[in-house]
């Protein structure tokens, strides 16, 4: 599927999905709450939540448009984070939106049915439907199932219709009231508004920590971002569009409430504490009679429903991009070869909807620890931005918030803060939010965590940029003897750790004894000099901005152990003219027991070089001990090399046909971990698999090994690796993973 057949969401239909999510079922649900906390004031909360809400969607915007991928939070986090932290946050996130939806299908179906009961009265039957207990977990479940077909079958999630419709409906309520205001005295206008502080400075806080989850909504728009037409230019037009026309529906109706939605003489705050659920509906008949009672339910029927396509569509996307990231299940990251949607995704997501819409004991609680995982994940967006513009200053974000940084530090710290009073308000908020990360914890550590590890490993080699972002500026180590040697060893560090990345130290020991006097035994000086005159002519021929240092020693081997260790290098990278068949394990074998980094060893003709066309040969005994360290290096050869990699497994002849079958599953899943699948696998049946890797590696270019481990801390090259390096003259690199 090509990038254009995956964004089809232009400026209408992201902020479609934006306003489906906000407007409506918050203002319906909260208003109540909120004018019984603080009176007039209410205005006033909502006004403020929706400044906080724009500056988040500043730094959300900021974040999408560097990372224009689905996922919201979670890719945000994947980037910058590491896996485990980037799962932890995805995981609540993909939770905070499947609460939504649960509480949005419940409440469609609750309002649902009231209309329901409303027509069939009007029409002379008298059916209590409200009172059949399972008739709203039902259509809540067939509600979700029947758009979850509808995302399967069609691209988008915006809900054009019935976002236009739900608009048009508060539009009306809207004008009715102003229309109702202007039929009244200025003095009951007046009055209606006073006292305008409740209960205070501390009530208007409390209002804010109540309702601004009713401007939740917009950051659905980033967690849909790898379906967006020029996510850099439309994702922060459609995220504050969709905010402002919120605000210019909240402000204005919650004013018209104030003004003429009590009768004479009853406040505001006296009606809402009365009867909090019922606030808008009773307002509006209040100024505009049935008619306006009719209206209310008619917007939030469209509001429920329009939030819940939003969530569904929103969740299954978050749930996606963690599937390709192997954070959950490979499989929920497989799209439909029709239209691209993830069908998996959607069925997982929406069958989760409909099991918590019947286990949730308490979905008041359910929903509050929804809104304190959201303002949370709000606080890290922010504190991701400020990362991204510190640890990539040459590479910014293509949008860039204005007022850098008072915008992420100020809107940061307010969702902090309402995120605090959302656990201090609702304790039950917090512990569900545990109880789910605890779940989420040990399904990961005993599910996920060594694919995850590995894709994360291949998705840093193969963008080294990632690396950066996280604040790591590895360094390689590269002892150099053989002037010979130079070029290859330096291509390689290079490709290992490219120059924008890290570090590449070129080390030279001058071995000489303990009492060495240069003036009179002036030898070990010049074979440094001639090292080093190679060293920076390979450099200026390739082109790599490499650091050299000199040492002094007598055992050199030694020394470069206590080089990597003082450096604390992330890798070596050592070079060897020969590995032979037989004898006693050789000095560069002590070494790699001594070295506490990942360690690659280069065997390979002199005048070798990486190819621009390379065939890697990797056979595999299916004992993994080096992965991460092999996806790691596959992911660097073929970052900028176009490389060929063939992953091959060896097993006797009379294995039979089940053990190869379940061979061959497990040297797919092997290939599919270490190199996301795109190599070419075989299982050959031999009765001598160093005979069967030496006739492949002679037509390879390169051949990567393992070394083996015999005990802790103590490594050989091994009886195969030894064979198989006196049997062919194909460069030879031997991997030893670190620890």
């Amino acid at each position: 599927m090509t990038d254009t057949q995956q964004r089809h969401l232009g400026l209408f239909g992201a902020t479609g999905i934006g306003v489906g999510a906000i407007v409506g079922g918050g203002i319906l649900a909260l208003a109540g709450v909120a004018f019984a906390t603080t009176g007039p004031a209410a205005i006033v909360a909502f006004a403020i939540n929706g400044v906080i809400a724009m500056l988040t969607a500043l730094s959300f915007a900021e974040m999408a448009s560097k990372f224009p991928e689905s996922g919201g939070t979670y890719t945000f986090s994947r980037k910058v984070l590491s896996v485990e932290s980037a799962f932890t946050v995805g995981w609540v996130v993909w939770f905070a939106s499947i609460v939504a939806a649960v509480l949005y299908a419940l409440g469609f179906a609750h309002f649902g049915l009231i209309f329901c009961q409303e027509l069939s009265s009007a029409n002379g039957y008298q059916w209590d439907w409200l009172h059949r207990p399972i008739l709203v977990p039902v259509t809540a479940i067939a509600t979700s199932v029947l758009l979850a077909v509808g995302l399967m079958m069609r691209t988008g999630g915006g809900g054009t219709f019935a976002n236009v419709a739900k608009v048009a409906v508060f539009v009306v309520l809207i004008v009715g009231g102003v229309w109702a205001v202007c039929q009244q005295s200025a003095g009951d206008t007046v009055a209606s508004f006073r006292p305008f502080f409740a209960d205070g400075m501390g009530g208007l806080v409390q209002a804010m920590g109540y309702s601004f989850i009713a401007l939740q909504g917009f950051d659905l728009i980033a967690a849909v971002g790898g379906e967006i037409k020029q996510p850099a230019r439309t994702i922060p037009r459609a995220m504050m569009l969709s905010l402002v026309i919120a605000l210019l529906i909240y402000l204005p109706l919650l004013s018209v409430i104030v003004a003429v939605g009590t009768p004479s003489g009853e406040s505001i705050t006296e009606a809402a504490a009365a009867d909090p659920g019922s606030i808008v509906a009773n307002a509006a008949r209040n100024y505009l009679g049935v008619t306006g009672f009719w209206l209310v339910i008619v917007a939030a029927v469209l509001s429920m429903f329009t939030a819940l396509q939003a969530n569904l569509f929103a969740a299954s996307r978050i749930a996606q991009a963690m599937a390709g990231d192997r954070t959950l299940p490979r499989m929920m990251s497989r799209v439909s070869a029709g239209n691209g949607n993830p069908t998996v995704s959607v069925i997982v997501t929406t069958t989760l909807v409909c099991l918590l819409v019947v286990a949730l004991p308490d979905l008041s609680a359910a929903g509050a620890a929804s809104s304190l995982i959201f303002l949370v994940t709000f606080a890290i967006a922010h504190w991701l931005s400020v990362l991204v513009r510190q640890r990539s200053p040459a590479n910014p974000p293509p949008f860039m918030s204005p007022w850098y940084p008072v915008v992420p530090v100020v809107g940061g710290l307010a969702c902090v803060s309402l995120a605090v009073f959302q656990g201090i308000a609702v304790p039950t908020a917090g512990l569900i939010a545990v109880v789910w990360l605890s779940l989420g914890g040990v399904l990961f550590l005993t599910l996920f965590a060594r694919s995850a590890r590995l894709r994360d490993v291949s998705s840093m080699a193969a963008n080294p940029e990632l690396s950066r972002l996280r604040g790591n500026t590895p360094l390689v180590l590269v002892p150099i003897a053989n002037p010979q040697n130079a070029e290859a060893m330096i291509a390689l560090a290079e490709t290992l750790v490219p120059a924008a990345l890290g570090r590449v130290l070129l080390h030279t020991v001058v071995v000489a004894p303990p009492d060495w006097a240069p003036d009179l035994d002036p030898g070990p000086a010049d074979r440094s000099h001639v090292v080093q005159r190679a060293l920076i002519s390979a450099s200026l021929r390739l082109g790599v901005h490499a650091e050299t240092l000199v040492t002094v020693a007598a055992s050199p081997f030694e020394e470069i152990a206590r080089v990597a260790r003082l450096h604390r290098c992330g890798s070596v990278l050592l070079g060897l003219s020969e590995i032979a068949e037989d004898g006693p394990p050789a000095p560069m074998e002590a070494l790699l027991s001594r070295l506490e980094t990942d360690v690659v060893v280069l065997r390979a003709p002199n005048d070798w070089h990486l190819a621009e066309r390379q065939k890697i040969l990797v056979p595999v005994a299916g004992h993994g001990g080096h992965d991460y360290l092999l996806t790691r290096l596959l992911g660097s050869l073929t970052r900028n090399q176009n490389c060929d990699v063939k992953f091959v497994r060896v097993i006797p002849v009379a294995s039979g046909l089940g053990e190869l079958r379940r061979v061959e599953k497990e040297l797919d899943r092997l290939a599919y971990d270490n190199f996301g699948g795109r190599c070419e696998r075989e299982v050959v049946e031999s009765d001598d698999p160093v005979d069967a890797v030496v006739s492949r590696a002679d037509a390879s270019g390169l051949v990567i090994l393992g070394v083996q481990r015999i005990g802790p801390r103590q490594k050989l090259f091994g009886r195969f690796t030894r064979q198989i390096a006196s049997r062919t003259h194909c460069p030879i690199i031997v991997i030893s993973r670190r620890g």
